[in-house]
């Protein structure tokens, strides 16, 4: 009786068997080892047994509420304000310090915004985790976008027979091939406060007017500057995929196109884009698995400050892990790392699916 597993196929499989050896060893073990102490009290070194808590890690970590505070007012029932006139509040501390209000035990301001003197304020069990989350998602939101489309631009560039092409080749795609590490250390000196290569840059071109800036240093542009370096060190990687892409549409399409009198945006959206479809598809996941494990541009350039304005959950993992040696912790935003990057590429694939 003839069945699936033909000769051909068992061959298929034992050709198969090894990668699929290196992913559950490598892989799927490590991710339900994760899991389970996940749901333990387990640190590196610690004298005490390891104790089962359940769930307990991830509703410490994940726990959100929101509280509202009413300006404090005066014995005329004024509105309290302080020197430039904004009303003031009672501390949160009042509240998450509070017997009255047991559920808000522990719990720390993440940020607040006001509707008209009522201010509300979202606070957290773990602030830095949920900040290493929004600078992840932003992180994946800005860079993948921004990087696949340079290096789709840079791509249309070089796919030309010209003089010399392969040295530009060469050049955009240098960055590829040097350390992130290396890199990471090169970028902080551009970056510097006092003499770094930007500020000098950007003081000659303004001659004298622009007076330098901490960009490292600095919350609200230390995350942007990684972003900014994480996109130039990586475009070039991801401009030969296109390159690859662009190389399989026959030129017979571009020729049909220009004999029907097609515009170059025409012929890019009709004809080159179509044909890129399933190389768009396979950068995409590649540049947000990229982003996603953002890490070694981090822990070189920032260490996760200033005031954890660059914290990732892949720095977290490894930061509470091992430098807290808490590894239930650490395993823990593992773990909601894990189904957060597998919810995205089922998304994703569904959304490029073929129709």
């Amino acid at each position: 009786m003839a069945t699936r597993l033909t000769q051909s196929n068992r061959a298929g499989w034992l050709f198969a068997l090894p990668g699929f050896g290196l992913i559950a060893v490598f892989i799927i073990l490590p991710f339900f080892f994760a899991f389970w102490l996940s749901l333990t009290n387990q640190r590196l070194i610690s004298p005490n047994p390891t104790e089962f808590v359940g769930l307990q890690n991830y509703a410490d970590m994940l726990s959100l509420a929101v509280v509202t505070l009413e300006p404090e007012r005066d014995a005329d029932g004024a509105v309290i304000r302080d020197e430039t006139g904004a009303p003031e509040y009672p501390r949160v501390r009042s509240i998450t310090r509070s017997d009255a209000f047991p559920q808000y035990d522990g719990m720390r301001e993440w940020f607040r915004w006001q509707s008209g003197e009522t201010a509300r304020v979202v606070i957290a069990s773990d602030v830095v985790f949920w900040k290493a989350l929004t600078n992840t998602l932003l992180f994946v939101l800005i860079v993948a976008p921004t990087q696949a489309a340079l290096a789709l631009g840079l791509a249309l560039l070089i796919n030309q027979r010209l003089r010399g092409i392969n040295v530009f080749r060469a050049i955009y795609f240098m960055p590829v091939v040097v350390s992130i590490v290396i890199v990471s250390l090169l970028w902080r000196f551009i970056y510097d406060g006092q003499d770094g290569l930007l500020n000098t840059v950007l003081g000659f071109l303004t001659f004298g007017a622009f007076e330098g800036h901490d960009w490292l240093g600095d919350p609200d542009t230390a995350l942007g500057s990684i972003m900014a370096m994480s996109i130039w060190q990586a475009v070039g990687f991801h401009m030969v995929i296109w390159l690859a892409g662009l190389q399989t549409i026959s030129p017979t399409l571009y020729e049909a196109a220009a004999i029907e009198g097609s515009s170059k945006w025409q012929t890019f959206r009709y004809v080159t884009w179509p044909g890129l479809r399933n190389t768009a598809v396979l950068i995409l996941i590649v540049i947000t698995m990229q982003s996603f494990a953002l890490f070694a541009q981090i822990d070189v350039m920032t260490n996760g400050g200033p005031l954890d304005s660059t914290q990732t959950m892949v720095f977290q993992a490894v930061e509470r892990g091992y430098g807290k040696q808490d590894i239930s912790g650490g395993s823990t935003i593992s773990v909601v790392l894990f189904l957060l990057v597998l919810t995205i590429s089922l998304v994703q694939r569904y959304l490029t699916r073929e129709r």
